[in-house]
């Protein structure tokens, strides 16, 4: 019975650890790429109003968010560790923001009305 309690402290500590890695990097990867300054605050708050309540984003803020995949994919990941969502599950964060990446890339990619 004892090892089993001291399995299961390994184990929750074993995953305490990789999530604690993991904001880490996401962190480290947002700070590296200078993502928040290049995105811009208001644009990241654009693509996660986006992503968890209207399905729509601004041609402006598909312009900043199409800059990095690298940056929107580390944000999307540091939401998914934010405990403010965890009643969301994670399949329906990532596919709506991979639904949100999709849509800003048609946006930018199709041929403006003018031309």
């Amino acid at each position: 019975m004892a090892s089993l309690h001291v399995y299961s402290v390994l184990v929750i500590l074993f995953l305490t650890c990789g999530a604690v890695m993991a904001t880490k990097e996401n962190d480290q990867i947002i700070r590296e790429n200078n993502c928040e300054t290049k995105m811009g605050l208001p644009y990241v708050l654009e693509a996660s109003t986006s992503i968890f309540v209207t399905g729509s984003i601004s041609n402006k803020c598909c312009g900043k968010l199409v800059l990095g995949k690298v940056c929107y994919s580390a944000l999307v990941n540091r939401t998914l560790e934010n405990p403010l969502f965890k009643d969301i599950s994670a399949a329906t964060i990532i596919a709506k923001s991979i639904q949100t990446w999709n849509n800003c890339l048609a946006l930018i990619d199709s041929p403006s009305p003018s031309a």
